[in-house]
């Protein structure tokens, strides 16, 4: 049953209060601790899992990265930016290798999302990546809901292959997404209003 915007919901929230509270996410860099609990990951996880599954293939993974475990992500993003640039036959600088190298520690934890391909008739692979990719909006939302800050990475090192190996992902898969999280020193700003016009068509 639709609930007008007075209304109050299963949530406890009225429909407005909940809208307004999704169209108020922002992604934050530079995150410090604290970051999530074990448990509260594991519930961001549950509704990260919930994102439709056509064919419930979950065709997502999650690899969360916290401490020491940040600098060997660092170095592997270090290794596949080297690979990279000599294909490319440029050198990097020392500038860019210790940013590349320190890019894990701007925040205290990441959860990795890598989209596991399967093969099946009915669901190609655009709609198994587009399912990861409402899990972690999911996982977006469900850690902004404890508290927490995040920002959605990729970029281009993310499915080189010394990444992809760090994180034992098979060639025809892919990281999806490095969502890094944990407490932002700044407050979100305020989003200015998005004009959907010119984004949507009505058919009748």
């Amino acid at each position: 049953m639709l609930v007008d915007n007075t209304d109050i919901n299963d949530t406890g929230y009225t429909s407005t209060q909940l809208i307004d509270w999704i169209n108020s996410r922002r992604s934050m860099g530079n995150l410090d601790a604290p970051a999530p609990t074990r448990a509260q990951i594991q519930q961001a996880i549950e509704c990260a899992a919930t994102a439709p599954d056509h064919k419930k293939l979950r065709p997502w993974r999650f690899i969360v990265t916290e401490g020491d475990a940040r600098h060997e992500l660092g170095l592997a993003l270090l290794e596949a930016a080297q690979a990279k640039a000599v294909q490319d036959g440029e050198e990097l600088t020392e500038k860019t290798i210790k940013k590349t190298r320190n890019m894990p520690l701007r925040a205290p934890l990441i959860i990795t999302v890598v989209t596991q391909m399967q093969a099946h008739k009915k669901v190609p692979p655009f709609e198994q990546m587009l399912s990861t990719g409402a899990a972690v909006q999911n996982l977006i939302l469900a850690l902004k809901a404890q508290g927490y800050s995040t920002v959605w990475r990729t970029g281009l090192l993310c499915n080189e292959p010394a990444v992809k190996a760090y994180f034992d992902v098979g060639p025809d898969d892919y990281v999806t997404a490095f969502v890094y999280t944990g407490t932002s020193p700044k407050d979100e700003p305020k989003r200015k209003p998005i004009d959907i016009e010119p984004l949507v068509r009505f058919e009748s």
